[in-house]
């Protein structure tokens, strides 16, 4: 189960996010403040936490660093009627994803999902024709043999870049700076590269890939 900390003052809100989360299948702690949160004999390890902004006591700021500073690998979404820029710069200084409010219930399980799936939150299977992703601890496997399939780290990283992004057409820059961590020279040709020996693992004929696909003039996609 995914436990998820909710910190929010509104109490009509509160409860109405809390019930469609709990409908959708979490574990919801909700607390109108940080403080009480931490006087709370609800003892858990948050999976995510939901943080509004402007609350009594601490502010979401000044709660999202102290539960990054508690928990490296906590994801935070934001939520609040403070929709300037400034607002939402800050908010992604330090959170991992900020949407304003009035939001609809769905776009908020959507997130959630794709915080979870970011940090490696949940024991979800992805299917890629014959090989399968577990999010988890992202190991790779063939489906028609059973076998895992072994990756480089860099390759790993790929890949759950892929996964992450399903259906989306990521430019050759996109990659390289997610997975490389800096700056794409144009011309390089490290990315291709790599991306034929992950196509060598994972593809039944590389020469003609099903999974990683290219998108001839912009980069690559892979399809859910």
């Amino acid at each position: 189960m995914i436990d998820v900390l909710y910190i929010e003052d509104e109490v009509e809100i509160a409860n109405w996010l809390k019930q469609a989360l709990v409908q959708a299948g979490f574990v919801v702690h909700n607390y109108p403040s940080f403080q009480l949160y931490e006087e709370s004999d609800d003892k858990f390890t948050p999976d995510i936490a939901i943080l509004d902004i402007m609350l009594p006591g601490l502010d979401g700021f000044s709660i999202a660093r102290k539960l990054k500073r508690e928990y490296e690998d906590l994801p935070i979404l934001m939520l609040s009627a403070r929709s300037m820029l400034d607002d939402k710069l800050e908010g992604l200084s330090i959170a991992d994803d900020y949407v304003t409010k009035p939001f609809q219930v769905e776009e908020i399980i959507a997130r959630i999902q794709v915080l979870l799936r970011r940090f490696n939150k949940t024991n979800e299977t992805i299917r890629l024709k014959h090989i399968e992703v577990r999010t988890k601890d992202f190991t790779v496997h063939d489906t028609e043999t059973g076998e895992e399939i072994l990756l480089t780290q860099t390759q790993y990283g790929l890949l759950r870049y892929f996964v992450t992004h399903l259906n989306q057409i990521l430019t050759k820059e996109q990659l390289y700076e997610a997975v490389w961590q800096e700056p794409y020279m144009d011309g390089d040709k490290t990315l291709m590269v790599h991306i034929r020996y992950l196509r060598e693992k994972i593809e039944k004929d590389p020469s003609e890939p099903q999974i990683i696909e290219t998108v001839r003039g912009i980069g690559y996609r892979v399809r859910a």
